[in-house]
């Protein structure tokens, strides 16, 4: 009977010790947050990291119609010159990508803002998407700062034939792909997504 009272407290002890174990998945988050203190004693929390490699594509299966947070989805359209048939969001980014259909199997528009740790982390998202040797250089500024990348038409880029427009600033990168080949359309919705995100 002594032996009943010790085998339970064992058992709950097991329970608190795995319940204070991080597990795998709280490991990998804990090394893209970080905790800060501001001056009036308030913690709060930022990402200064991606967790998803640099050369990840943006994927969203037709039939989500889930709309982009952040990017209009009738100045899509506009801005692209094709009608809307789906939409889909890309939670695996911590800034959700966005991806955009027309009646072409491969999107008509894929939009990736990725928040990285540092600007040459950024700069690896932006020379993926654009290679230096096969476009062109991309610059503007803003009140918030200088942006740099690169722009042109492209054959084999992952999201299909068309253009890309990709820059960075900071920590950030912004890329567009769009299936039409003058890069002055996804040069449009990167600007308007910079605008609306306050980047």
């Amino acid at each position: 009977m002594s032996l009943l009272p010790r085998a339970i407290s064992l058992v709950a002890a097991a329970g608190i010790l795995t319940a204070c174990t991080p597990q795998p998945e709280q490991e990998q988050l804990a090394d893209v947050s970080t905790t800060s203190t501001s001056a009036d004693g308030s913690a709060s929390e930022s990402v200064v990291a991606s967790a998803v490699p640099v050369d990840t594509v943006p994927h969203v299966e037709r039939g989500t119609n889930e709309a982009c947070p952040y990017l209009d989805t009738q100045f899509v359209a506009d801005t692209n010159g094709q009608r809307m048939t789906d939409q889909g969001v890309d939670h695996s980014f911590d800034t959700p990508a966005c991806v955009f259909y027309s009646y072409p199997d491969e999107p008509q528009a894929v939009v990736m803002v990725r928040n990285m740790g540092s600007f040459d982390e950024a700069m690896q998202v932006v020379d993926f998407a654009a290679p230096i040797d096969s476009t062109s250089p991309a610059e503007f500024s803003t009140d918030a700062g200088d942006w740099s990348g690169g722009r042109g038409p492209v054959t084999d880029s992952p999201t299909g034939a068309g253009s890309v427009y990709a820059v960075g600033k900071d920590s950030t990168a912004v890329v567009v792909w769009s299936n039409q080949e003058q890069s002055v359309k996804a040069e449009t919705l990167a600007h308007q997504v910079i605008a609306n995100l306050g980047l």
